[in-house]
């Protein structure tokens, strides 16, 4: 009740979300300034227009280690502009890479995960799975893990294992053969 009453004369407030700011309705006073705008940016004059901007980058997917957070430096070697690189700066850029790949899997934990997304990943495009089964079989995963089952076991088994449990669980099922076939661990 405090944040719609006036403290000064009892009278309503109201938000100038123009100015920013909460104002008192009978005596004027301002009980909140510098509120934060939540809107966007942009202005949109139609649904198409406003379809086309947006307020973040991609979204994040359980599909990547960090979660698709981190930086990506491309592996072509041009500038922005389209030029080609000269050799000290493709010399800069390698290093770059190098560097980048370095921090984004920082231990063996995050090294393993990201050898098991790759392996869900590409199971799952060989048996024509959708993203929802890739998405529940990375959290899966991770919460293996996270729970340290995997100790003793190899990561394709274990990818495998999660990849078939999340095809059962969403509701495509897949043969313990179907998936074997597209799997690199021996039967």
């Amino acid at each position: 009740e405090d944040e719609t009453v006036c403290p000064e004369c009892g009278g309503n407030l109201v938000n100038d979300e123009e100015h920013g700011e909460t104002v008192c309705e009978e005596c004027g006073l301002v009980v909140e300034e510098d509120s934060v705008d939540r809107g966007p940016e942009w202005r949109a004059f139609d649904s198409q227009e406003k379809d086309q901007k947006s307020r973040v980058g991609a979204p994040t997917t359980k599909m990547m280690h960090d979660e698709g957070l981190s930086s990506n430096i491309g592996w072509q070697n041009r500038d922005a502009y389209g030029n080609s690189l000269s050799s000290r700066q493709r010399e800069k850029m390698q290093r770059l890479r190098k560097w980048d790949e370095r921090f984004r899997t920082r231990n063996a934990k995050e090294r393993n995960l990201k050898q098991a997304l790759g392996e869900i990943d590409r199971m799952a495009s060989a048996l024509g799975l959708p993203k929802n089964v890739r998405e529940t079989a990375s959290v899966i995963y991770r919460r293996a893990l996270d729970e340290d089952l995997l100790p003793g076991r190899s990561i394709e088994g274990v990818a495998t294992a999660s990849l078939y449990a999340a095809a059962r669980q969403v509701g495509v099922p897949r043969s313990l053969d179907e998936v074997a076939t597209v799997s690199r661990i021996d039967a």
